[in-house]
């Protein structure tokens, strides 16, 4: 029983880390905007974009890298698909879409996730033709995102697509083993997928 309290509390600080650390940009952006007015001197959507990529990829490597990677070679946690059932940690893919998920629920506008030519659940793949156009821009050339303003409804937004890596084994050994991943032979630092950034334009 102390091992799952202390698992739920490690979750929740890590939870936490990574939305002060996304609330901290996100009011510099807001900030710089009030200030610019409608002149655009403030913050840019694309450096704000590229605030946020920096701070989730590095939070994900982070957290995959020095805890669940260390955590599972020590037998203490393993991460596992199913882990709110289990005495387990999340997925990092799992970890990133649930925090973005509780950042939309802000109701700043801004929004992230992962998409994949190849997923595991259909809800990750391309919704749109933007996507889905971004998703092979960026696996083509991984060192380039791939941006661009869309509407929804009546209102603007800047997006901006991201390539995914396999940073660790455990990213490529989930895909490749999983019975409803649709491809199964990625390597390290192969292109996975994309992180898709989305900020608001209008007020």
């Amino acid at each position: 029983m102390k091992k799952w309290l202390n698992h739920k509390v490690f979750l929740e600080v890590v939870l936490v880390v990574m939305l002060v650390g996304m609330s901290l940009n996100l009011s510099h952006g807001e900030k710089s905007s009030s200030e610019s007015n409608h002149q655009m001197k403030g913050i840019s959507p694309e450096r704000v974009a590229d605030f946020v990529h920096d701070i989730v990829e590095a939070d994900r490597t982070v957290y995959s890298t020095f805890i669940v990677e260390r955590l599972q070679k020590k037998n203490i946690l393993h991460a596992s698909e199913h882990w709110e059932n289990q005495d387990a940690l999340p997925l990092p893919a799992q970890l990133l879409q649930k925090a973005g998920k509780l950042v939309a629920e802000k109701g700043r506008g801004i929004r992230y996730r992962l998409v994949s030519m190849w997923p595991i659940y259909e809800r990750n793949g391309p919704v749109t033709e933007f996507e889905r156009e971004g998703l092979q821009a960026v696996s083509d050339n991984p060192n380039k995102p791939f941006t661009g303003v869309i509407t929804s409804g009546k209102l603007r937004y800047y997006q901006a697509i991201y390539a995914d890596k396999a940073i660790t084994k455990a990213c490529v050994e989930c895909h490749n083993t999983h019975r409803l991943s649709p491809k199964r032979d990625f390597q390290l630092n192969d292109v996975m997928g994309a992180i898709v950034i989305t900020i608001p334009l209008d007020e």
